[in-house]
């Protein structure tokens, strides 16, 4: 018994990902066709690299598609500390929806998608910075994990262990790989991981070089290479145009990319392992030869293969439940390789029988939503659509497992187009309750490193499903088993039927309206509240926990909500009194019910390019008192990538109103007392390269504009100033470095408010970035600072006198500062919000 659970568990990880809430995907003649040839190549690769959007995904069409090897691409992080360019998500909210793009993009190109429980804390300039803040034991130990899981034949990185990787991430995640590639074989090392796999030692690592690495007319002989631009009749495209649909579903970094067609050489440094002297798999088996016994095996697919016909399928059945059949009499008694590949053979088999059939499957729920040990009624569809013949083979729903369930059906034949379906109701055990909480959001972890306790759940891109059917067939009397996610679907009336996965929410969801409590003063703030009831009929009593010397009113709100879904806002509020202390600190709401506190909210994340997300974000904000002085009032704000800066700004009293594009006139610019442009605005906004001379007529009559952060590439005009400064990629990561003042008494430094360094404390993910590396003479330099062991950095705030007002350049993280509630960069922000006022 104890070996069949570790078999269990194994099967679980080996199981096809990547198709959580996902329409139930469709296979034509051709995809069966490609999957026929794959069933007999018995290869694995594993890409190695720091990020979402970090991997060749041309490379990973060509061989999953090419080569027809197991492939898989390994992020160390899911890019969390990156920017977003299509909302305001950042930090945990950010690595949700980069990982689901991760997926969508594996979905396209055909590899698998796996992750080590690293935080990306943001930019870091060395791998010795990465180490202090990453686990590098644990990470390793996730990176050895998926290797002993997946046992790749070659390992292959995208970066080089070295400063040219450009990136401490990058540096360090190759760093790992070639830590791991001997680790994975040495039974020593992470001993805990082998109750479910064993030790596995790859036959190669490589490094993948690109064009950031090598320039035309470089001497190329020492590398090995292949083309990885072929056109792929089956799929009528090249790995090149798959690649582009792969790699451009990377929305939020905009990295929308062109297809490419003809020759693609891809060119492999040697790390470690067997040297090779051409292909990059040289003396790797890929046949059935490499399993005791296989050889049968792989004349039986040959002969599928043979006899495959596009327009009937259904014809190859029967030679697949042979091949089924003999993978059966295969099955070791231990977990080697052999039961490796047996078992992805079967996996695959199983897919080819039901796309074969044209066999669809597919259980929804009623709702979106459901309290765990609520009922909730599902309904489930099973269709067979294979082509009507005499050679039919026969088809038969035996059972149906569900929720703790397991029924056996009596002559339930299935007839060619016919539709059946059962309707059933399930009910989630009471421990699902954070079943739909991104499994590594589940508990508190560090800057660096997420908290997955449970060895099986590392490494895997999402959660399972919150519930699953199982329906088990006869199939010209041989048994398949086939596991369903239950969803939810609905048709919109514009695009038509979606899907999103079935969310385990709690009875009561406690969500606190804004970002961060900004009180400049005294006066009471209101901070609204909204519950969201699970469930119908949900009673209880709302209350805020706040620090020493707050109050809030009322001290709590009894709630009653009748039906489900059921919003109900309560205003709270909240003062400061005499004991309240300066600097930041935190409220939380909490709601009880029948004794239960809850303080997690209710948070959808949806974007039509990924499945819909939920999260249960902790119902607290961070709450500021702080002594702020401000001039002005009235500020024009043009969203770029999207931030939370505008929201901040009306926390410490300021009249906002955001522009379009369109309001860019003289007459209705010389209204605001000051003009922001947001992170990344001259990178996503074309019209600025038209607008640019009514900002600057602005500044000329007296205005102060405030540019933030622009990346150096893909600027809409080249000069974003009134004087030529040059953006760069200059930046300090370090977000407590020491921040030097270089003008003591620059109005920016001392009206309204006086700056300290205490301004600068407390800091979160980074100072700044995209600072310009040269600038005329024209503008003033305000602070300096600079990252351990590097040259002073004296541009983080630019400032010129143009005409009757001021112009500022700051690549200063305000975006990240004002809403984690950062008392200096309000009291900062403010002073250059000020100037001239």
């Amino acid at each position: 018994m104890r070996l069949n659970f570790f078999r269990a568990a194994l099967l679980a990880l080996l199981l096809p990902i990547n198709v959580l809430a996902q329409t139930p995907k469709s296979y034509s003649a051709a995809d069966i066709a490609l999957g026929l040839r794959k069933l007999n190549v018995l290869g694995s690769v594993l890409y190695v690299a720091a990020h979402p959007d970090d991997e060749n995904t041309r490379l990973i069409a060509y061989m999953a598609n090419g080569k027809l090897l197991e492939t898989g691409y390994l992020s160390c992080t899911r890019g969390d500390g990156g920017q977003n360019l299509i909302g305001p998500e950042l930090r945990e909210q950010l690595g949700v929806i980069r990982t689901q793009e991760l997926l969508a993009a594996r979905r396209i190109d055909g590899g698998r998608q796996f992750f080590t429980r690293a935080n990306d804390f943001g930019f870091s300039k060395t791998a010795e910075e990465t180490f202090t803040i990453w686990d590098k034991e644990q990470v390793l130990s996730d990176m050895v994990w998926v290797i002993r899981q997946r046992r790749p034949d070659v390992l292959i990185t995208r970066f080089p262990p070295d400063s040219r990787a450009g990136h401490g991430h990058h540096t360090a995640s190759a760093m790992l790989a070639i830590e791991a590639f001997d680790a994975a074989g040495d039974p020593k090392r992470f001993p805990e991981q082998l109750k479910y796999v064993q030790a596995w030692q790859p036959k190669r690592l490589l490094w993948n070089t690109g064009s950031f690495f090598v320039k035309p007319g470089d001497d190329m002989s020492g590398y090995l290479s292949l083309d990885a631009g072929a056109y792929n009749a089956l799929l009528g495209q090249s790995y090149g145009e798959i690649a582009a649909r792969s790699r451009s579903q990377h929305k939020s970094q905009g990295f929308g990319a062109a297809a490419t067609r003809g020759e693609a050489l891809e060119y492999f440094q040697p790390l470690k392992g067997e040297k090779a002297a051409k292909d990059p798999f040289e003396g790797v088996d890929m046949s059935w030869n490499r399993v005791k016994g296989g050889a049968a095996v792989g004349k039986l697919i040959d002969e599928v293969i043979k006899k495959y016909d596009p327009a009937n399928p259904a014809a190859s059945v029967t030679g697949l439940l042979k091949v089924q059949k003999a993978l059966d009499s295969l099955t070791p008694k231990s977990l080697s390789e052999d039961e490796f590949w047996i078992q992805q053979k079967k996996e695959q088999v199983k897919t080819l029988l039901r796309a074969s059939l044209g066999l669809y499957l597919e259980a929804t729920a009623n709702s979106s939503t459901v309290v765990a040990g609520d009922k909730v009624p599902i309904s489930i569809e099973i269709t067979p659509r294979f082509q009507a013949s005499k050679e039919n083979p026969a088809v038969e729903l035996l059972r149906i497992a569900y929720a703790g369930k397991d029924s056996a059906v009596k002559d339930m034949r299935l007839t060619s187009g016919r539709q059946l379906l059962l309707r059933k109701q399930l009910v989630l055990p009471s421990a699902a309750v954070l079943a739909s909480q991104p499994y590594w959001l589940r508990t508190q972890g560090t800057v660096g490193m997420y908290s997955v306790e449970d060895q099986l759940g590392r490494g895997k891109p999402e959660n399972d499903p919150a519930s699953e059917v199982k329906l088990i067939f006869g199939i010209d009397g041989q048994v398949v088993e086939y596991t369903v996610p239950v969803q939810y679907k609905n048709t919109d009336p514009v695009e038509g039927e979606k899907y999103r996965p079935l969310t385990v929410v709690p009875p009561i969801a406690v969500n606190i309206g804004g970002r961060a409590y900004v009180f400049a003063d005294n006066q009471p703030k209101t901070v609204p509240v909204t519950l969201r009831a699970g469930k119908a009929g949900v009673k209880g009593t709302l209350a805020l926990t706040l620090p020493t010397g707050w109050k809030a009113e009322p001290a709590s709100f009894s709630f009653d909500l009748a039906s489900k879904d059921a919003e109900q806002t309560v205003q709270f509020r909240v003062q400061p009194g005499a004991g309240a202390a300066e600097g930041k600190t935190e409220l939380r709401a909490v709601a009880t019910v029948e004794g239960q506190a809850y303080s997690r909210g209710y948070q959808a994340i949806q974007y039509n390019h990924i499945p819909t997300q939920t999260l249960f974000p902790e119902a607290v904000a961070p709450l500021v008192k702080l002594d702020l002085k401000r001039k002005g009032q009235e500020i024009g704000y043009l969203m770029g990538a999207g931030d939370e800066v505008p929201d901040a700004l009306r926390q410490i009293g300021y009249n906002v109103t955001l522009l379009k594009e369109s309001d860019l006139t003289a007459d209705n610019l010389r209204r605001f007392d000051a003009v922001l442009l947001g992170i990344r605005a001259y990178n996503t906004l074309d019209r600025l390269r038209f607008l640019q001379p009514v900002l600057l007529e602005y500044v000329q009559q007296g205005g102060n504009l405030i540019v933030q952060y622009t990346v150096n590439s893909r600027v809409v005009l080249p000069e974003i100033g009134p004087y030529p400064l040059k953006l760069s990629y200059d930046r300090v990561t370090v977000e407590n470095a020491e921040v030097r003042f270089l003008q003591p008494k620059n109005p920016l430094l001392n009206t309204p408010n006086k700056i300290t360094s205490r301004d600068f404390q407390g800091w979160v993910q980074e100072q700044g970035l995209y600072y310009p590396n040269s600038w005329d003479a024209h503008y003033q330099t305000v602070i300096s600072s600079n990252d351990p062991g590097e040259k002073p950095k004296d541009s983080a705030i630019l400032v010129t006198d143009y005409g009757k007002g001021h112009y500022m350049y700051t690549g200063l993280a305000f975006f990240r500062e004002l809403p984690a509630g950062v008392p200096g960069a309000y009291r900062l922000l403010t002073n250059m919000i000020s100037l001239g006022k």
